[in-house]
C-alpha cells in the first residue's frame, strides 16, 4: 500500500508543477463588474494653438531684406514689412541655393546672407576670436605627431 501512496504523491507533485505551464495568464472579470467607456474625444476647451515662429519682427525683417538687396535678390529699399515682393525674393534665394522654397526663411539661408547667430556674448566666448585657425605648418613637429598619432595617422 505505501507504494501506491509513494505514486499518488509523485503524480500530484508532478501534476502540480506542470499545471501552471497550462494556466492561462489573462484574467477575467465578470460582466457585472465591467464598464463601458465611450471612444469619442472629449471636446478640448482650449483654441488650438499655433506652434513655431508665425511673423518676422519688423527690425529683423529690415535686415534680411537688406542682405537680399546686397545680394541683388531684391530691388525695393528695405521697409522692415515681410511682403509679397520680401517673400518671393527670399523664396529665389533659397530656389537658386537648391534648398526647400519655404514662406519662412530657411536657417540656412539667413547664415549664408550673414545674419546668422552671434555667439560673441557667449559665456565661453571672453577673449575667444572666431577667426580661421593657424596654418598647419605653425603646429610644432612634436604636437603635430600627436595629433597624427592620436588619429591613427601614420605620418611618415
Amino acid at each position: 500500500m505505501s507504494s501506491f501512496k509513494a505514486k499518488l504523491v509523485i503524480a500530484l507533485a508532478g501534476l502540480l508543477v506542470a499545471l501552471p505551464a497550462f494556466a492561462t495568464r489573462t484574467h477575467r472579470s465578470t460582466a457585472s463588474s465591467r464598464t463601458r467607456t465611450s471612444h469619442k474625444a472629449a471636446p478640448k476647451s482650449q483654441p488650438h494653438r499655433l506652434h513655431g515662429q508665425q511673423a518676422i519682427e519688423p527690425a529683423r525683417v529690415t535686415e534680411i531684406q537688406q542682405a537680399l538687396i546686397r545680394e541683388h535678390y531684391l530691388t525695393t529699399e528695405a521697409n522692415g514689412k515681410w511682403d509679397a515682393t520680401t517673400e518671393a525674393a527670399m523664396q529665389k534665394y533659397q530656389a537658386d541655393q537648391g534648398w526647400q522654397t519655404r514662406l519662412m526663411p530657411d536657417s540656412r539661408a539667413i547664415k549664408k546672407l550673414g545674419l546668422g547667430p552671434d555667439y560673441s556674448g557667449a559665456i565661453n566666448a571672453k577673449n575667444s576670436t572666431f577667426g580661421d585657425p593657424p596654418p598647419a605648418s605653425t603646429i610644432p613637429a612634436p604636437l603635430a605627431e600627436g595629433f597624427a598619432t592620436a588619429a591613427g595617422v601614420n605620418h611618415k
